[in-house]
């Protein structure tokens, strides 16, 4: 069965899904399984996308006017398909002619998946040479501590003379487990 997805980015009258609704009917879509949101690609919550891959059975087939109207990104886009072609649903792309049913769409998505693994493999390399470019200059990641070494000293001397850990996380103004969390770090 042929199972068709659409969406606009924006709500309203501006932006309509007729042009993409003309190209899936064409493709011999059944407007009873036509599938839609007026949403941002970006969105993780597009409820018509979500209602379309529930549908889904083994042996059916997705299909999108473009690529772009189905993931948020190149990474997002793999999963979806690769998630598809796992349970046996193949998936078309009318304006990319991209068929994972046929020889050439295979080929395309093995690209495609080759490309989104070496944009992963470029992000995590710039992301460890920030940290490590960071970390030469003295600065570590992570978020800043709420009690420093100066607040750290005054606490545990309020320990010392028998203030309660209550009054402590009231007078220094910290929650308890940030103080247990801290305390903990400091007898390591």
């Amino acid at each position: 069965m042929l199972i068709g997805y659409m969406r606009v980015s924006s709500e309203g009258d501006r932006q309509t899904t007729d042009l993409q609704r003309d190209a899936l009917l064409q493709a011999g879509v059944d407007p009873r399984h036509i599938f839609e949101d007026k949403a941002s690609g970006a969105k993780d919550k597009r409820p018509g996308l979500q209602k379309a891959l529930e549908f889904l059975q083994s042996g059916d087939c997705l299909i999108v006017w473009k690529l772009d109207r189905l993931g948020r990104s190149l990474t997002h886009l793999l999963d979806i398909i690769t998630t598809l072609h796992k349970k046996g649903i193949s998936f078309r792309s009318l304006t990319e002619q991209m068929d994972t049913t046929t020889p050439h769409g295979e080929l395309l998505f093995s690209l495609f998946g080759a490309l989104a693994q070496y944009e992963r493999a470029l992000t995590r390399e710039r992301v460890i040479a920030g940290l490590e470019s960071a970390k030469r200059r003295g600065r570590r990641g992570g978020r800043p501590r709420v009690i420093d070494d100066e607040k750290m000293e005054a606490i545990l001397e309020a320990l010392k003379g028998g203030t309660s850990k209550a009054a402590i996380c009231r007078n220094f103004n910290v929650k308890r487990a940030t103080l247990y969390d801290a305390l903990g770090r400091h007898s390591a």
